[in-house]
């Protein structure tokens, strides 16, 4: 067993894990492309029918002008941001602290684009109207990710969401969505993509988190604001010679799953009942309000790993690879319900949770 993370190794053996979609490897690939007529002609640098008819089908799907696939939703985004900012020739945009352009990109919006973020709300909580309107800067655009994945994928309620959008259109202030997740939040919401995306001048979806292809995002909006953005693309490098294989990935999950997200948010909140009912464990939000959330443990790192490792040996099923450490008391990990949730047998389900809940207990006398 790998020593430098043996709990990895652990949930790595079990017979059944329980987050995701399965193992990210080549056949994610093969099955998406074993779909595929053989004489498809590949993409080049941007054009050709298989990106062309995809960018239309989902631009149709968020109910937008016009789209543009990308490689990366990390090049997406500052992109439009950037567009954003120079057609207002103000570089400063407003985000949630915990934003991924704020602490998983290296300040690529500082360096590259010389944009000056403005955070917005408490690290802990979703951004609301009230944030918006008490911003002291003049702002070209606000972010918004929908769910907050930092925070165990909170939400704002629509009715919040639909008064920032109109604020945010009547003082000319341009609104963005981090929707690397909205496919997730669309049965919360009882709403269709398109009528979310309608909130938002521009979107950003994801093609490899609940969709579970290999990479690669797309990016929405008016027209004038993809074409300019394409420009962006050969800028940043994005445009690579042929993104086919990116593409016709993403095209197949997408079928796949977009209509399986009921069934994943559904299952969430079930999970997350049984995590609730554990000793010394909570979930954040106590309820899903999409297929993720955070479960916290009361239970020092260095302890629980043992527990789990244990877990994992006696029941063959994996809850989690990696814990974060919150506190020398408290640590968490995070949980995304997809295909694999399904394949297990219920009465294992709850045997796992059975003998979770006993050996925490366990673990807190002794101590």
């Amino acid at each position: 067993m790998n020593q430098e993370n043996p709990l990895l190794e652990a949930f790595k053996e079990t017979e059944y894990q329980i987050p995701g979609h399965g193992k990210r490897d080549i056949s994610v690939l093969k099955e998406a492309l074993e779909t595929i007529d053989g004489q498809l002609e590949s993409d080049v640098y941007g054009n050709g029918k298989v990106i062309e008819d995809f960018q239309e089908k989902i631009a149709k799907y968020l109910g937008k002008e016009s789209s543009v696939f990308f490689p990366s939703g990390t090049m997406a985004q500052q992109i439009a941001l950037r567009i954003w900012c120079d057609q207002k020739s103000l570089q400063k945009v407003a985000y949630h602290p915990l934003c991924h352009l704020e602490i998983h990109e290296e300040d690529g919006l500082k360096k590259l684009h010389g944009i000056e973020p403005i955070l917005l709300a408490d690290k802990e909580r979703v951004i609301t109207l009230k944030d918006v309107v008490n911003m002291k800067e003049e702002i070209s655009c606000l972010l918004l990710e929908l769910p907050q994945r930092e925070i165990g994928g909170q939400l704002p309620e629509y009715e919040e969401l639909a008064a920032i959008s109109n604020y945010c259109r009547d003082k000319g202030i341009k609104l963005h969505l981090d929707g690397a997740r909205l496919f997730e939040i669309l049965p919360f919401y009882q709403k269709t993509a398109e009528e979310i995306c309608s909130l938002f001048d521009s979107v950003y979806v994801s093609f490899y988190k609940g969709i579970g292809g290999i990479a690669g995002a797309i990016l929405a909006g008016p027209k004038d604001f993809t074409d300019e953005s394409k420009v962006w693309k050969r800028r940043h490098g994005g445009d690579l010679i042929s993104l086919y294989p990116y593409i016709i990935s993403a095209n197949y999950y997408f079928d796949q799953r977009v209509n399986k997200m009921e069934q994943y948010y559904e299952e969430a909140k079930e999970l997350a009942a049984l995590y609730n009912q554990c000793y010394c464990v909570k979930t954040v939000p106590l309820e899903p309000v999409s297929n993720m959330f955070h479960v916290y443990f009361t239970v020092p790192k260095n302890e629980l790993e043992p527990i789990l490792r244990e877990l994992y040996n006696e029941t063959g099923i994996g809850l989690t690879g990696s814990l974060r450490e919150v506190s020398n008391s408290e640590c968490y990990f995070e949980v995304n319900i997809g295909d694999q949730y399904t394949k297990i047998p219920s009465e294992r389900l709850k045997k796992v949770f059975f003998s979770l809940d006993k050996r925490l207990r366990e673990s807190r006398i002794q101590v």
